[in-house]
């Protein structure tokens, strides 16, 4: 089927989008346009609300949303919010809550929580000194001069902390930067950020036109663009665990100290071979992610800022470490999560405002400790199966559901095939095989 391009689509209104939509891409239109409206939120006002969240919005798309309970950090009781749609995920996690609860729970701190932006742009001169003589000359207006924009911020504790210019014509000819270091307080502050960066645009292209330091050939500039940064290292948190080696046997299988020694080999090894690493803070994602798409934060952004802290030595390593001394086993994460509890969607979406609520309201420092104590949990669960049972067999118990949802079991069937594979793992074909035997009326053994 030939589709023709579509003028104007985002001027459409929802209904048209739809029509457009399932007519040109769906051999069912009927069947497509009842797939759409069955994740249509019954409350209209509602619906309206996530309609203007993004443009050319047809639908919503729903992900599971469970609850890792009893999380103890720094003695404060917590159920997690998590929204993920990856079996087992939720399972671990609270698993892992639970293992750590009587050993003293999860203990985390903020490091320091500064972000960064920048003013990218092009001089062509070549008295580098001049320039930054200048720099000096003209610093204290990029402060006075944005203070409008930083008033509400600066009631909060927050603001602009630094203004540099950085010399980066070793990498790229001609290139600098002005680097901004803002604190942004309960707030992720992309806009609050990137509104003073434009506006630095300008004070440096009025201030320049106008200097006797540089000659009038040096005077041009060109902006090539004003942003923040989402890789912030120094808006960096530590979360960690730790017991006597004795305690770690529950459930493991193995002696204390044979745990222990497995468990840190299998970090070592995250540590120094990237292929492994990736797969492990991916898992170290899967808790991190559940609860920063439920608080209504950018995982994208805090993805990307994770593995690059995770390759800063210059090769992609593990983001947790291990350390056993004097009889104690000490688990820990340091990684930076640049997180908001005011502003985007926090107040709007309903979803968000019942997680945070759930998490009793935390401020921006707050919920950075608790994001990175789930992370940290998830990987102490992932180890802990991967050193011991192996991954598979907790993983497909939960994915056996999927695979008798995809197979349209009846209620009856799943107790029955459930029940089989209690003591066994549940691999696709042997579920297939053991679903026609019960479909087939056939009695298990």
């Amino acid at each position: 089927m030939k589709v023709n391009p579509v003028q104007g689509f985002s001027k459409l209104s929802k209904e048209a989008k739809t029509e457009w939509l399932i007519t040109n891409y769906f051999s069912n239109p009927d069947e497509a346009l009842t797939t759409l409206k069955s994740y249509w939120h019954t409350d209209a006002d509602i619906q309206r609300l996530h309609d203007e969240f993004i443009e050319n919005t047809v639908t919503n798309f729903y992900l599971p949303f469970g609850i890792a309970p009893n999380f103890l950090i720094n003695g404060k009781m917590y159920c997690l919010p998590m929204a993920i749609e990856e079996s087992s995920v939720v399972a671990a996690m609270a698993k892992s809550g639970n293992f750590w609860l009587d050993k003293g729970g999860f203990k985390a701190e903020v490091i320091s929580t500064k972000k960064v932006g920048h003013v990218h742009f092009v001089w062509r001169g070549t008295n580098h000194e001049v320039l930054f003589k200048f720099f000096e000359s003209i610093k204290s207006k990029f402060i006075s001069e944005t203070e409008k924009i930083t008033a509400n911020m600066r009631k909060r504790g927050g603001g602009i902390l630094e203004v540099e210019l950085i010399d980066r014509s070793d990498l790229e000819p001609n290139y600098y930067q002005i680097k901004g270091t803002f604190e942004t307080c309960d707030s992720m502050g992309a806009n609050f950020i990137n509104t003073i960066l434009e506006d630095w645009s300008v004070i440096l292209q009025n201030e320049i036109s106008k200097t006797s330091l540089l000659s009038d050939e040096d005077k041009y500039i060109e902006i090539i663009m004003c942003i923040l940064s989402n890789y912030t290292p120094e808006c960096l948190v530590r979360s960690e665990v730790s017991c006597r080696i004795d305690q770690l046997v529950e459930g493991s299988g193995l002696d204390g100290k044979e745990f222990a020694e497995k468990f840190e080999r299998a970090v070592h090894v995250a540590q120094i071979e990237p292929y492994r690493a990736v797969t492990h803070n991916k898992g170290i994602m899967n808790g991190i992610d559940s609860v920063v798409i439920a608080t209504g934060n950018d995982f994208r952004a805090i993805e990307a800022c994770a593995h690059a802290y995770a390759s800063r030595s210059g090769k992609y390593s593990s983001l947790t470490k291990v350390e056993i001394e004097n009889n104690r086993f000490r688990f820990y994460i340091e990684i930076p999560l640049s997180l908001g509890t005011v502003g985007g969607i926090t107040s709007l979406h309903p979803m968000v405002k019942f997680s945070n609520e759930l998490l009793g309201k935390p401020g921006a420092t707050e919920l950075m400790k608790i994001i990175a104590s789930a992370g940290l949990a998830q990987n102490f669960s992932a180890l802990r199966s991967l050193t011991t049972t192996g991954i598979q067999k907790g993983h497909m118990k939960m994915h056996l559901l999927n695979i008798l949802n995809q197979l349209e079991a009846t209620e009856k069937e799943k107790a029955v095939i459930i029940d089989y594979f209690r003591h066994d793992v549940p691999h696709h074909n042997k579920v297939v095989e053991v679903f026609k035997k019960v479909r087939g009326g056939e009695v298990l053994n």
